[in-house]
């Protein structure tokens, strides 16, 4: 995943993306405060046992109802990598994020097994997608 982020990273500073702050928070550190200050959002997550880690949905938990309101309409993307299948945690990403009112503007990266060039250059494109869509 550290490989994916990073390229997820470099791609919200690509040429002509200018204004954009990016802060990256730990899913277990983040808060619904960060939420509330934040336009747009790139979720990043190993499948686990079919599903998201239980950080990101512990996320989710902790800041679904105190936001439900606020962010309908941001901008979100999302890369999620597995070591066998990552179709249930793309679903219930998705899910979560449809009943957050959030608007999906890149298709998800997903990946099983070690990242190839083509999935890190697909998480550039996700990271610049999301950032450009603020402009």
């Amino acid at each position: 995943m550290a490989g994916m982020l990073e390229s997820v990273l470099s791609g919200t500073a690509a040429e002509g993306i200018e204004g954009v702050d990016v802060a990256v928070r730990a899913a277990l550190a983040a808060t619904a405060v960060d939420v509330l200050a934040a336009d747009a959002f790139l979720l990043g997550t190993p499948a686990n046992i079919g599903y998201m880690s239980g950080a990101l949905k512990h996320f989710f938990d902790q800041i679904y109802y105190p936001t439900l309101a606020e962010k309908v309409g941001a901008p979100y993307g999302c890369f999620i990598h597995g070591n066998n299948d990552t179709a249930g945690a793309l679903r219930g990403v998705q899910a979560i994020a449809k009943g957050l009112g959030w608007r999906e503007v890149h298709e998800p990266v997903l990946t099983v097994g070690a990242p190839s060039k083509a999935d890190l250059d697909a998480c550039w494109d996700l990271g610049a997608t999301v950032a450009a869509s603020l402009l």
